[in-house]
């Protein structure tokens, strides 16, 4: 892992992993408002039980703050997974219109919290950025 990446990865995995943890203990009432989001968006999640949906992404969560955090992980590999879960999060904000201003990628109050998400976004394709534009020292080097 690259010095230069440990901060981001550092917040962001932290952040993450607080949030699966916090999930996994979460009241039904909590699990029907979050998965009403969520199948909101994506309706393919209407047939998840809420309760089955928050454990679910309680473990997303705990794995991707987990696979940024260690530092055996590769940055690619982690950068890849923050892509795919800070991605489907924007999605989401995207998809909800009262979640953002009619017209406009601009949040309502309701939205600005989602809407911060896009810097995980930010933070997942650089981490993939480096990861595939690293040059290997020549031999010899």
């Amino acid at each position: 892992m690259k010095l230069r990446n440990v901060p981001t990865r550092l917040a962001t995995g932290a952040f993450i992993l607080h949030s699966g943890i916090e999930k996994w203990s979460g009241s039904p009432e909590q699990a029907a408002g979050v998965h009403g989001m969520a199948a909101g968006a994506f309706p393919v999640l209407k047939g998840l039980k809420p309760t089955e949906f928050l454990k679910a992404l309680s473990i997303g969560e705990v794995a991707v703050g987990t696979a940024l955090l260690a530092p055996v992980v590769p940055p690619a590999v982690a950068g890849a997974a923050l892509t795919g879960f800070s991605g489907a999060l924007v999605t989401m904000y995207l998809r909800t219109d009262a979640l953002h201003k009619p017209g406009s990628i601009w949040p309502t109050q309701a939205g600005t919290g989602v809407s911060k998400d896009v810097w995980m976004l930010g933070i997942g394709v650089g981490l993939l950025v480096d990861a595939l534009t690293r040059r290997e020292p020549a031999s010899g080097e």
